[in-house]
């Protein structure tokens, strides 16, 4: 069976855990901005970033590599890459060794060979897209709904 979703709006509605890897401290980054509104509707954010490893961002336990977050916490829903294009395929081969379910590569970041690793692992795979933007819509969408 697929660990894949057949769309984004799924992916949304069902994913709880998200590893953000290259999350910052500083509150102006996009990493950071991101994360903070994915965690303030529910979802249990993960910071990975070697730099900041053993801190605390957001109020959660840093770690250096998705494996020890993964040890840690169990099934990664997605994750979120804030890493230029040429770092994502260690990241995207990691994700698969943890079993994660969707490798998300944020605006900017396309990296094909990573996609088609991800891809074969069973991953959703999502490039060049924001996950806060992405969730935006999906949660307007729903309020429509209920509304109308």
């Amino acid at each position: 069976m697929s660990k894949a979703f057949d769309s984004i709006s799924e992916l949304l509605f069902v994913a709880r855990t998200i590893a953000v890897v290259g999350l910052s401290t500083k509150p102006e980054r996009a990493s950071r901005q991101v994360a903070g509104y994915l965690q303030q509707h529910g979802h249990r954010i993960i910071p990975v970033n070697p730099t900041y490893a053993g801190q605390s961002i957001l109020g959660e336990h840093c770690y250096a590599t998705l494996t020890q977050a993964s040890k840690e916490h169990g099934v990664i829903d997605i994750v979120d890459c804030f890493r230029k294009p040429q770092d994502i395929l260690p990241i995207a081969e990691e994700a698969a060794a943890i079993g994660a379910r969707c490798l998300w590569m944020q605006l900017g970041i396309v990296n094909e060979q990573a996609a088609e690793l991800a891809r074969e692992a069973g991953m959703m795979v999502v490039m060049d897209r924001c996950l806060k933007l992405e969730h935006m819509a999906c949660h307007q969408i729903q309020q429509e709904r209920h509304e109308g």
